[in-house]
């Protein structure tokens, strides 16, 4: 247990606890005066110099923040922050790729039903349609 206290204590490791502490507080406060639509599409990094460093998804919502600018540093003197200035960078979040559809198979009896369909429906377009698709089917 000393060596992994002795770990926590080096200087890297303190200056990114420190760094991290900054950051949840910068969250924090963003979280309690962002207006709901941008608060979730957008976070805070830290606040230096008295500058609250936020990062938009898209440039819509950057474009958004900036317009409420005034309006947020009147909220964040409200909470007793000291900051003068609100800078929004964009950092786009990268979406997943999309799962492959699977493709589905009818079945036996599926493709026979069609068949019968299909003749039936002979001679039109519908009918021409039907028995393509049972022929796939089987």
């Amino acid at each position: 247990m000393r060596q992994f206290n002795a770990l926590l204590q080096q200087p890297e490791l303190m200056a990114l606890n420190a760094h991290t502490r900054q950051a949840q507080l910068a969250q924090k406060i963003w979280a309690l005066i962002a207006p709901d639509n941008l608060a979730q599409f957008s976070h805070a990094s830290s606040i230096k110099n008295q500058q609250l460093n936020l990062y938009a998804h898209s440039n819509a919502v950057a474009a958004k923040i900036k317009l409420f600018i005034p309006s947020l540093l009147i909220e964040l003197e409200k909470q007793g922050c000291e900051v003068t200035s609100i800078q929004v960078k964009v950092q786009v979040k990268s979406s997943p790729q999309p799962k492959s559809k699977a493709i589905k198979q009818l079945s036996n009896q599926a493709g026979n039903e069609l068949n019968q369909l299909a003749e039936k429906l002979s001679g039109t377009a519908l009918g021409e349609a039907l028995a393509r698709l049972a022929k796939k089917a089987n």
